[in-house]
């Protein structure tokens, strides 16, 4: 479903902390509203396509997706108490491209992550997500971003149905 920029106040139950970040997880997840999120970005895509790059330092949607699973994947586990993967402080190292072999397994892995993000919030109590909230409100802000780079290579290369939400 796609939903559209509306100025009328939702009259939905009132929000708390949690339903706001769910909503910003999900719709930086899997569920388009004001823009497309992540996982309908990079779905369809084949390898080849997804390591296109131009002749700048440009980064290629599978270089964007690796750093999305790096990022969120981390943040991750520092939300439930595990011990992340080790991180050398250069963020350039998180931009890596994929195998044609492991281009799907990549596409999956994005997905997961998201999902185990929202799972995480939703069962969260409270002071966690008080503590939280910014890092976690960040991510669906960083999510976005790279959302709109991926969603630009595609319609600058053709590979984008308008009919999915971007005209």
């Amino acid at each position: 479903m796609v939903r559209f920029f509306s100025l009328q106040a939702q009259e939905e139950t009132p929000a708390t902390l949690r339903s706001i970040l769910l909503e910003q997880l999900r719709t930086t997840h899997d569920v388009q509203d004001w823009f497309v999120p992540p996982s309908l970005a990079v779905a369809g895509l084949t390898a080849e396509q997804a390591n296109w790059k131009d002749v700048t330092d440009n980064h290629s949607i599978a270089q964007l997706a690796t750093h999305l699973i790096f990022w969120d994947g981390r943040i991750l586990d520092q939300f439930l108490g595990k011990k992340g993967s080790p991180y050398s402080g250069d963020n350039r190292e998180t931009f890596s491209p994929v195998s044609e072999a492991e281009w799907q397994a990549t596409v999956e892995k994005l997905d997961t992550i998201l999902k185990e993000l929202e799972e995480a919030v939703a069962r969260a109590d409270e002071n966690e997500l008080e503590k939280w909230y910014s890092t976690l409100a960040h991510i669906g802000t960083h999510n976005a971003y790279h959302s709109g780079q991926i969603l630009y290579i595609r319609k600058m290369k053709g590979w984008w149905d308008p009919d999915k939400g971007v005209k």
